[in-house]
């Protein structure tokens, strides 16, 4: 208490509101033009800023510049540190005590601000919760106001959308958050949960804000409903106690109810094609393996020109449909693009006019305004006439569809025409934000401004004229208001009517009673235009806010005309083709290619031998293998570097391109409808997990099996190369044996390997065929052809893609000996059977003298 006596009233301030927060949380404390940060927060604020760190009376104290704190809290937030920002809620007024509060807790997911977040991705917020295996989650963009909930018995379901989601922030549980990492909970959640949280922030609260029951309240309340009936939602739905404690979560770091939220919709994993977490990696869906967009197939099929088109994009290629009307209303979209170009190009270019209306809605709707986001609506109107009509030159079309959903503004942009200045300031308290003759008091008061600023500029001529004074000035600052200043060689001919102000190094600053009376009138006039300015700026938020719905669905409607002319342009670019999908068990590709690795080739000159054309290739599969010349499972074997992943990858790709409505590239596709693509492709290691090479190759592996059904479609990589040959060998040709049911059809299946003794499971397995990636050989060397041709092929080459590699010419020749003498030896087919029978009769005695003598 004595401590508490000695403290100023500003810093009992700081001390109650930093008391209301977390130790996580950062504390930026408003005083005139700075933001301050005291004492614990100083030592820890000024270390991550890299700013400098000063004492007062020996408090630990740092400041950062307020016009300069977008900056500074993006630096914070890019290290994972919550923010909270205390603001100043009125006017200094002298010898009393600033009211200060809470105004925002800026967290990694409950960013707002334009300069914080990245345009051309979603922003989300995730929360979990676990009830007896049953996963309930809720998530939430609050800059867009897309409100989701889910509830699933298999965990890993839900997992592979939220890997697609990539959310900034999750939100669990306090207590059991604590107990999903322990070795008691379900593996697979475990493993699931953890790999989610690396590298992401994650939350506690606590558990009693995820109750189901007070979570539907809040959710009713933030959506303004008194039912959740309408949205298809029952009162005890199980994830509306994550939703509630989204609901709790943004209020509270919004410092006020959430107000851009309208709906909340069930997400259902039945509904879309489903990638899980490898998938998505393996595939590099939105990263490459040098964990960057570049490379990535999202940096290949994205052609966009505004951010919500982006952002679209984002959302279709992390959850390909399933529902064969709505692939076909995509495609029929792009096919009308494709056949037009000149109209595309057109609305292309007009789209590049558009402004990011969700997202300036959301800021608006939570209390985040500026001028220029007006500016920006006000654009946008003026430009949604001439793309609907354009749009509308596709009579009888889902492009014409589309026009209907772009709603008429015409009488708000008549009032933000008529209310906005041209040139808008970035904040309505720099004033200029009405346009002249808008409204008429404002008006007269702007005028009584300029009047004044005519007197002062006539007052300081006739002062100059009186006194003799060449260089007398009129100035202004804050702190002193209106004064004349005179340089110090001036001052024997100061009046004496003059009223000294201030003494500077070389100047007096002076005021009169005529220009004291004038300053009055000044600024209470300035005053009085910025007020009422504020108040005509409310209004023509709230005359946007009145057709809040209808300009986020005009939106997403504009966001979809974007992503299919740029889906148009790469398909005219690179000649993809309409693909084909109906509900057979076929995946028929006449002349596929990677569209990605096509890309790259001919934009960064990858390749061999001075060649930049991708080699197309076919691929026939069908579940049942019951469609001509169409194998269940195809075995391709074939040396490093000849083409075989990317072959795989690519089947995959062009099953997720079509399935999220794209055209491919191929020259005829037909797809049956695939449920979920599995992959295992690559090598990485999870040592901070205690996880090698060879356990993640086998987790995702079991996955596989354990969920894959005869609609999915699973591409597999070298399986068993992580252990020695015996064991993967063994592994790979069970987990082959695994996919391809004697009795019953099997997930169609394009799988990998270097293991030549698989190809014998031909002779065995009715519905797989073996495939080969050929090869030239020539004068010892050999020549990639990348063609992808039926039959196993008859060697690895691995002593010549060695050579192709650099290794000396001494471990080059040495590897050739010693395979000669192994082959010599008896096939490696034969060796392993002898293995076997050594390893059944028990007896594990080994000549090691016989076995060295092979490599001397």
């Amino acid at each position: 208490m004595a401590d508490e006596k000695k403290l100023t009233p500003m810093m009992q301030q700081w001390h109650e509101i930093r008391a209301k927060l977390a130790d996580d949380t950062l504390l930026m404390f408003r005083l005139g033009d700075f933001y301050e940060i005291f004492k614990q927060d100083a030592e820890w604020g000024a270390k991550l800023l890299g700013i400098t760190l000063t004492h007062r009376h020996g408090m630990p104290m740092a400041g950062i510049p307020f016009h300069a704190a977008d900056g500074y809290i993006q630096k914070l937030l890019d290290q994972g540190v919550k923010v909270a920002i205390c603001d100043q809620v009125e006017p200094p007024q002298p010898g009393k005590l600033v009211k200060r509060q809470l105004t925002r807790i800026i967290t990694p997911g409950t960013r707002l601000a334009d300069t914080q977040i990245d345009a051309h991705r979603n922003h989300f917020l995730l929360a979990l919760s676990l009830n007896k295996k049953i996963l309930n989650a809720a998530w939430l963009d609050l800059t867009t106001g897309e409100f989701f909930l889910a509830s699933e018995a298999k965990p890993e379901n839900l997992f592979a959308a939220f890997e697609s989601l990539d959310p900034r922030e999750i939100i669990v549980p306090e207590h059991a958050a604590e107990q999903w990492t322990l070795p008691h909970t379900d593996p697979r959640f475990r493993e699931l949960y953890t790999h989610l949280g690396d590298g992401r922030a994650i939350s506690s609260i606590a558990d009693y804000h995820f109750d189901e029951a007070s979570g539907a309240q809040s959710v009713m309340e933030a959506l303004g409903v008194l039912n959740l009936e309408g949205f298809g939602l029952d009162k005890d739905h199980p994830a509306l106690g994550a939703a509630g404690a989204l609901i709790h979560y943004a209020t509270e770091t919004l410092c006020a109810k959430p107000e851009n939220l309208r709906k909340i919709r069930e997400y259902s994993s039945e509904r879309t094609l489903l990638l899980d977490p490898a998938t998505l990696r393996n595939l590099e869906i939105f990263k490459s393996a040098a964990n960057t967009r570049h490379g990535s197939l999202i940096a290949a099929m994205d052609a966009t020109v505004t951010a919500p088109g982006a952002r679209q994009l984002e959302r279709w290629l992390g959850a390909p449909e399933i529902a064969l009307a709505e692939i076909q209303r995509r495609q029929s979209c792009v096919g009308e693009f494709v056949a037009a170009p000149g109209l595309a190009t057109e609305l292309q270019g007009r789209l590049k006019g558009i402004r990011d209306i969700e997202r300036i809605l959301g800021r608006l709707q939570n209390r985040m305004r500026n001028p220029r986001e007006l500016g920006g609506v006000r654009d946008t109107l003026a430009t949604l006439p001439s793309i609907a009509a354009t749009l509308l030159e596709f009579p009888d079309t889902p492009v014409a569809a589309i026009a209907e959903r772009i709603h008429h503004f015409d009488s708000l942009a008549k009032t933000l025409d008529s209310g906005l200045a041209d040139e808008l300031p970035g904040n309505i308290a720099d004033g200029g934000t009405i346009r002249d003759g808008f409204d008429e008091a404002l008006d007269h008061t702007r005028s009584l401004t300029r009047d004044s600023q005519k007197w002062l500029a006539e007052f300081e001529q006739s002062e100059q004229t009186r006194t003799g004074i060449k260089n007398l000035r009129i100035r202004y600052n804050g702190a002193f208001g209106y004064f004349i200043e005179v340089t110090k060689s001036n001052i024997a001919l100061v009046p004496e009517d003059y009223v000294r102000k201030q003494t500077m190094k070389n100047a007096e600053r002076y005021t009169t009673d005529v220009l004291k009376e004038r300053e009055r009138e000044i600024l209470h006039a300035e005053e009085k235009a910025i007020a009422r300015e504020e108040v005509l700026f409310n209004e023509l938020i709230a005359a946007i806010l009145e057709h809040a719905e209808a300009l986020k669905e005009t939106a997403a409607a504009l966001a979809e005309v974007d992503v299919f002319i740029g889906w148009s342009a790469l398909a005219r670019e690179w000649d993809y083709c309409q693909p084909e999908l109906d509900q057979s068990d076929a995946l028929l590709i006449d002349q596929g290619r990677h569209p990605v690795v096509e890309q790259m080739m001919r934009k960064e000159r990858l390749g061999l031998a001075g060649t930049h054309a991708f080699v197309p290739n076919d691929c026939r599969l069908s579940s049942s293998a019951e469609t001509e010349d169409a194998p269940q499972i195809a075995l391709i074997t074939g040396p490093n570097m000849a083409g075989k992943s990317t072959y795989i990858r690519q089947i995959a790709l062009i099953v997720l391109m079509a399935q999220s409505g794209a055209w491919v590239p191929a020259r005829k596709c037909q797809v049956g409808v695939v449920d979920r693509i599995f992959s295992r492709v690559g090598a990485s290691d999870e040592l901070a997990r205690g996880n090698s090479t060879f356990m993640v190759e086998m987790n995702e592996t079991a996955n596989i099996l354990n969920n894959a059904t005869p609609c999915s479609l699973v591409i597999l990589d070298e399986i068993g190369r992580g252990t020695s040959t015996y064991d993967g060998l063994s592994i790979a040709w069970a987990v082959i044996e695994h996919l391809h049911p004697a009795d019953a059809a099997g997930a169609r299946t394009l799988f990998a390997t270097h293991y030549h003794e698989l190809t014998q499971l031909a002779k065995t397995l009715h519905r797989l065929e073996n495939y080969s990636v050929a090869v030239k050989e020539w004068n010892d060397d050999i020549v990639f052809v990348r063609q992808v041709v039926k039959g196993a092929a008859d060697r690895s080459y691995g002593i010549q893609v060695a050579r192709l590699a650099g290794l000396p010419t001494t471990v080059i020749d040495r590897a050739k000996i010693i395979l000669e003498r192994l082959e010599s030896d008896d096939s490696s087919h034969n060796l392993l059977r002898k293995r076997l029978r050594k390893e059944k009769s028990g007896n594990d005695t080994t000549d090691e003298d016989d076995q060295l003598a092979l490599f001397k």
